[in-house]
């Protein structure tokens, strides 16, 4: 997954333009990362798209310059500095996304459903608990708070909240355990690994102060109740959590789990995510028929607009596209709605792609 990323410089320029400069940026990061991490890890963001994006020199130097930020990677703020595909932003009222612009009154209704959220809530009360009263002060909102839209998932960006980087091991800890009463297994283990590979992608490129494992923000809206709605929100490069309570009635949206490169060697290990995802995407598109895959795949490319529904994008219309349910057999409904995560396979797919462009991974 990547992220929007445009530049406050080229706003106000044509969308071609901005989309090119966009582009650049990414491929100067990506080409950091690379030539500082080896063949492997960038085979790993993405299979042929990411050999194409390093081996693309056409956008040129100054179009990358003009774009980039002075840590060398992608820049711009929530969503870029258009305010996402829409050219949304918060001061409009929250519509939600929709497919032709028409709110579905009563589209969600607040109802029992049996989750067990005390453990959230202890533990969001240990955390407030455990910060400093200026800390708590910049941490926390209420329930209705716009901080609630606030969120993107880019680098260069203003966050508030309390970060990681200016909390206590203690505090830490209290975070942490906050995510683990919050999160699956697995999603704990995402979170974690993509806040790694962050901070060795900074060591990669010599730019530790822009990306790193700290660079991650806490803030809370409303009181953590077992009656009264309330929620927080987690978010830094590649990673946004937004976590909503209701009662038992939990709403996880929107979030975003992502990483460049999405594997890395680290103090001896590869440490990777997202790959079962990348697994389960290849498989079901290659078992389409020719004509299907017309009808399902919007574009051959990635491009900057690839993102419909980004940072600041809240009330973005996105019409049905692609292809429907109701026409795929059986076979193809399975692999839609499994996952399935074959690691041989998924590291002989990308050294075949690494033959192709000429280059040797291990």
């Amino acid at each position: 997954m990547t992220e929007l990323d445009t530049g406050d410089a080229a706003a106000a320029e044509p969308q071609s333009q901005t989309g090119r400069r966009a582009h650049a940026s990414r491929s100067n990061f990506m080409r950091k990362v690379f030539f500082a991490s080896g063949a492997t890890a960038v085979a790993t963001t993405g299979g042929a798209g990411a050999w194409a994006a390093l081996a693309d020199d056409s956008t040129g130097t100054a179009d990358a310059s003009a774009s980039a930020s002075p840590s060398g990677a992608p820049s711009g703020g929530p969503g870029g500095s258009t305010g996402g595909p829409g050219n949304q932003s918060i001061t409009e009222d929250f519509f939600g996304p929709t497919t032709d612009g028409k709110r579905i009154d009563d589209l969600y209704s607040v109802h029992s459903t049996g989750v067990a959220t005390a453990p959230v809530i202890a533990a969001a009360r240990a955390f407030l608990a455990g910060l400093t009263d200026t800390q708590k002060t910049a941490t926390q909102f209420t329930v209705h708070s716009t901080e609630w839209r606030l969120w993107s998932n880019v680098d260069s960006y203003a966050r508030q909240g309390v970060t990681l980087a200016d909390m206590t091991a203690d505090q830490k800890s209290l975070g942490t355990a906050l995510l683990k009463s919050a999160l699956s297994a697995d999603g704990l283990e995402t979170t974690e690994k993509i806040r790694k590979i962050n901070q060795a992608a900074g060591e990669a490129i010599n730019n530790t102060n822009a990306f790193n494992e700290d660079a991650y923000y806490w803030t809370l809206m409303g009181t953590p109740s077992a009656t009264e709605p309330w929620g927080f929100q987690f978010d830094g490069h590649h990673l946004v959590i937004n976590y909503f309570v209701l009662g038992d009635q939990v709403v996880m949206s929107p979030c975003f789990w992502g990483s460049e490169p999405t594997s890395k060697e680290i103090d001896g290990q590869t440490v990777t995510v997202c790959h079962e995802e990348v697994v389960a995407g290849l498989a079901f598109i290659n078992s389409l028929t020719e004509a299907q895959q017309k009808v399902a795949i919007a574009s051959s490319t990635k491009s900057n607009e690839s993102m419909k529904a980004g940072a600041f994008s809240d009330n973005t219309v996105q019409e049905y596209t692609g292809i429907r349910g109701s026409v795929l057999t059986g076979a193809q409904e399975v692999l839609v709605t499994t996952s399935t995560y074959d690691r041989d396979a998924l590291l002989d797919s990308f050294r075949g792609l690494a033959r192709v462009a000429g280059l040797t991974t291990t």
